[in-house]
């Protein structure tokens, strides 16, 4: 007789991570409010979102695995990249064009640029259900906090909080829909 297979946390958050991926893959409508602390002004955007799940070995986590200098890109079990495309929801203007490239390693999300620098980060992650993923980024003195819950197929949550010196400075909140 065979015994169950035993999961670490590191494998858990793998595969939970491989399916938030999947179930994410798609295109959306993202629309954003972005509040600056503390005088509350406001930024509201549409961005349009298309996210590519990728597999194991693909030359995407490869590399992005020689961007961060690992050793080995098999580290790499799934990623995800996303292509995005923002406009400013009141003045119509293009705001940001742009993509990037995610890649799981054990409870390490690896991304080719972060939110406000071109640099590569990493973030640590977790799940407080397998429908919510949860991120933690530390650069440039800032951290950023972020929340992405699917609900449903057709629906998605972010919520990003930004601090710098232990003092939040913006606070962005998203509500995207499957196209």
């Amino acid at each position: 007789m065979t015994s169950p297979r035993q999961l670490t946390p590191n494998t858990e958050a793998s595969l939970l991570a491989a399916e938030f991926f999947r179930r994410s893959a798609g295109k959306w409508r993202s629309e954003r409010r972005y509040y600056t602390l503390p005088d509350g002004e406001t930024k509201e955007m549409v961005s349009m979102i298309t996210i590519c799940f990728l597999a194991p070995g693909c030359p995407e986590l490869e590399q992005l695995a020689q961007l961060h200098q690992l050793d080995d890109a098999a580290i790499l079990t799934c990623g995800a990249e996303v292509s995005w495309e923002s406009t400013n929801s009141v003045s119509g203007k293009k705001e940001s064009k742009g993509a990037t490239l995610f890649g799981v390693g054990g409870t390490t999300l690896y991304r080719d640029r972060g939110f406000a620098t071109t640099k590569p980060v990493t973030a640590e992650y977790y799940f407080s259900n397998p429908q919510t993923m949860c991120l933690r980024t530390k650069y440039k003195g800032s951290v950023f906090e972020e929340e992405l819950k699917l609900i449903g197929n057709n629906y998605r949550t972010r919520q990003t909080i930004i601090s710098r010196a232990g003092e939040q400075q913006m606070i962005g909140q998203y509500l995207e829909k499957r196209q």
